[in-house]
């Protein structure tokens, strides 16, 4: 293929991840928004909290699909690689992933600086309910270590933003086999 052509390719697929990167950066935001506003404890319960995190990220990936699929349809004459969506899906969800590890620094830092002690609580709780008398020093100490490093922003960050890559890279991975389309093979006359 041409440098040009290449290059080209390269402009429109960055151009497209940004749009709806933004896209699912703004629905990630809204969606965050109110599940920490509105449904968090003692709302809904620590679990239903995440369950509904998780769906947070899941649908703001909704963009990612549109994005290779406007790409496949309106850019690429119908056709789209496996390895074409990869890439433009990867792209797409750097955004919201930044956006929500952003996000979620600004909320335990700022808006709501005791949510590392209220979860806490919640864990030690949990921890006590459901293991015996021997192992409760070990499972607390564990998790006292992994609240100190959550505690680092910069950590909290790095975290919150790779959780959010791995949903969308998953989801990337779907939507790049589902909307693949090879181009048809011409025959050669003889």
């Amino acid at each position: 293929m041409p440098r040009e052509v290449v290059c080209r390719k390269l402009r429109i697929m960055k151009s497209i991840a940004f749009r709806y990167g933004i896209y699912a950066g703004l629905l990630i935001l809204v969606l965050a928004a109110i599940h920490v506003f509105v449904l968090m404890p003692p709302n809904i319960s620590w679990e239903m909290a995440e369950v509904v995190g998780y769906l947070t990220m899941l649908l703001s990936m909704i963009f990612v699909f549109m994005g290779i699929r406007y790409y496949r349809d309106h850019e690429n004459n119908g056709y789209l690689t496996f390895g074409e969506g990869l890439k433009l899906g990867a792209l797409i969800v750097l955004v919201p992933a930044l956006t929500f590890g952003l996000f979620d620094i600004l909320y335990t830092q700022v808006l709501h600086p005791s949510f590392s002690d209220e979860y806490m609580a919640y864990q030690v709780e949990k921890i006590k309910a459901s293991v015996s008398a021997n192992q409760l020093d070990q499972k607390l100490a564990n998790l006292r270590k992994n609240m100190e490093m959550f505690g680092n922003p910069f950590i909290e960050f790095l975290l919150m933003t790779v959780t959010v890559y791995v949903v969308g890279l998953i989801v990337t991975i779907i939507s790049a086999l589902a909307l693949r389309r090879s181009r048809p093979h011409v025959a050669r006359a003889k």
